[in-house]
Parts: C-alpha cells; structure tokens; sequence
C-alpha cells in the first residue's frame, strides 16, 4: 500500500507539471500567434494531444482501439463512462468536446473540460444554438474533429442512457454527418472493478475518485468506431439511430446494477 500511495503522488505530481508546462505553451502560443492562424491550430494540436497522451500515461491507461477512427474533420458521438473519456479520445485524435455550460464552472471538471478546448452550450436556451453551430464550423473548418457525449450524463456502464436530442441539434440543424464509438473500461483481477475504479456516476466526488484511480497500477480503455456515419435533419431521428447504433456494439461494464447516474 505504501507503494501505491508514493506511485500516486508521483503521477499527481507529474500531472500537474506537464499540465502547467503544456498550458504554459499554449498561453505563450497564443500571444505569437494570430488568432485562426495556421501555426496557432497546429500548436492547439500539440498541445492538446500531448495533454492527453501524457495523461492517459502517468495514470496506468492501456488503450486498445477496434475499428478504424473518423477522419478529421468529423463529427463523433460516444457513450460516458467518466472524465477519463476526454482523456481517451483525445489522446487518439485531434478534437475539441460539447458540453452543458455548467460543467464549466465545476471544480476539477471545469478545468479539465476547459483544458480540451471544450464547446459549451446552454441546453435550455435554443438561442445559443447558431453561436454552436459557428464555433462547431470554426472546429471543422481547422480540420478538427467535434465530439459530443449525447447521453448528456455518465454511467455505471451497465446499460447506454436515453439520448439528448437537444446536444443534437446543432448536428442535425447544419447537417453534419455523425459517427459513433463505444467505450468500455476493463481494470485487472487485483484492483477494484471499473464501474467502480473507472465509471463517475452517482454522488461521486472528483477529487477522492480520482485519488483511487490514481492508486491504481493500470486499467485499460476500449474504443470501439462503428463503420458508417449517420446523417439526418431531425434531432429526434438523428437521436435514435445513433443510439441504436451505439447500442448495438455495446458491451455492459457491469450487470444487474442500481441504475444510478451522474449529470454532466
């Protein structure tokens, strides 16, 4: 035990060194370079991807990937498991995140949503949806891929959650064509089961969740890319053949569980 406790200080330690080293950058980057210039996006890149993988590193994740990714620029939806989905896909490919504005403001999530360069949009106000619809076109248009957790909340992982038509409206009002991935989360025999380990759902609080993971010697990631795009011009349509899709190549993480969930 008291190695695990010097193995997580040392990746908390880590974390936060190349977090402020990598956002060190991108402040100074910002400042040289002019806003929607070639150089800047390639350094928003950068930036971003080695966040992730450096991440995805120090806290023990294997990352295993089944089918072939989107290429950029896309448009993708997943299930959500946990904030570890941000690191995962990230780490993979150059994109930026939708979420609900509250996220925002949260302690530990704000930071960590806000440090992908995460689009957040006010659910309840359908008049945030062309300021979206901009920032989404802006993302596209520097060859970036979108990614959206349309569940609007994450899980135990025992089953995939009602979709949110309303985060698919911006898709479905522009057109864009959307792709879809499953994620699962497996942990070895000697350390607690992911929907426990990995999942974030419930009352869970960051900081103690994300201290067990940290305790952890490894877990692995699973991405899993469907084979074709879906494309409608109604969010309701559009809702259900994702979720359909997605529900089709789904694995449970867990079985017979509580059906409990957190909102994100």
């Amino acid at each position: 035990m008291v190695f695990r406790i010097f193995r997580a200080l040392f990746r908390l330690l880590a974390i936060v060194t190349v977090s402020l080293m990598l956002q060190l950058v991108w402040l100074t980057g910002k400042r040289v370079f002019p806003q929607r210039s070639l150089l800047r996006t390639k350094l928003h890149k950068f930036v971003l991807t080695s966040w992730a993988r450096s991440l995805a590193c120090l806290i023990g994740m294997r990352i295993a990937t089944e089918g072939e990714p989107p290429r950029a620029p896309f448009f993708l939806v997943a299930n959500h498991l946990s904030y570890t989905d941000i690191i995962l896909i990230a780490s993979q490919m150059d994109c930026v995140f939708i979420a609900k504005k509250e996220i925002s403001v949260w302690p530990g999530m704000g930071w960590l949503a806000g440090g992908a360069g995460t689009i957040f949009i006010d659910r309840k106000n359908f008049q945030d949806i062309p300021r979206v619809i901009g920032l989404i076109d802006e993302a596209l248009g520097e060859g970036s891929g979108v990614v959206l957790f349309p569940e609007g909340t994450s899980s135990m992982g025992e089953t995939i959650l009602p979709f949110s038509p309303a985060l698919l409206e911006p898709a479905a009002r522009a057109g864009y064509p959307v792709s879809y991935a499953t994620i699962r989360y497996d942990t070895p025999l000697n350390e607690p089961p992911a929907h426990a380990a990995i999942g974030w759902w419930g009352d869970m609080e960051f900081a103690p969740h994300f201290w067990k993971l940290l305790l952890m010697s490894k877990f692995q990631a699973t991405i899993c890319y469907g084979e074709d795009a879906i494309h409608a011009d109604d969010r309701k349509i559009l809702s259900k053949s994702l979720w359909n899709a997605i529900n089709r190549q789904f694995v449970p993480m867990v079985h017979a569980a509580p059906s409990t969930n957190r909102q994100l």
